[in-house]
């Protein structure tokens, strides 16, 4: 029979351990569960991290031939000017600059607005707290 049935009442000291065991639990729970969804990213970044790196390589090679034949479409414009090629040259890089500000704005307010946190992880916090301010409450009958 346990002692709470028993009508003996038990001893802080046994509590405190229980509470201490059962924290003890439900952290290592909580532990296992972010290393888990951070090596389910990391197994993932090494895969795309290579492929990542090949397609920056190529898409750099690609810029730099486009970039080329605009600048020779901007130069042939100007004609004639001895300063055709760095009008040509100007023109583009500017285009570029404005093109790279706003992607990098939007690049920026998006990083703003989402968190770079487990999301799963959170989620379940969040649960566990609402859980264990609703159990405070109903055990020790206090008002939140």
């Amino acid at each position: 029979m346990n002692e709470e049935n028993s009508g003996n009442p038990r001893s802080l000291s046994s509590i405190v351990s229980d509470v201490r065991e059962e924290l003890k639990d439900f952290i290592n729970t909580r532990l296992q569960m972010l290393k888990s969804e951070l090596h389910e990213t990391l197994a993932g970044v090494r895969v795309a991290l290579p492929l990542g790196g090949l397609a920056l390589v190529l898409i750099g090679t690609s810029f730099l031939l486009f970039s080329a034949a605009i600048v020779t479409l901007v130069a042939s414009a100007f004609s004639g000017n001895p300063y055709a090629w760095f009008f040509g040259l100007i023109i583009v890089a500017v285009l570029w600059a404005v093109l790279a500000g706003i992607a990098g704005f939007f690049a920026y307010n998006e990083f703003r607005s989402k968190a770079m946190f487990p999301k799963r992880t959170v989620e379940v916090l969040k649960a566990d707290k609402n859980w264990i301010e609703s159990e405070a409450r109903t055990k020790y009958g206090r008002a939140a």
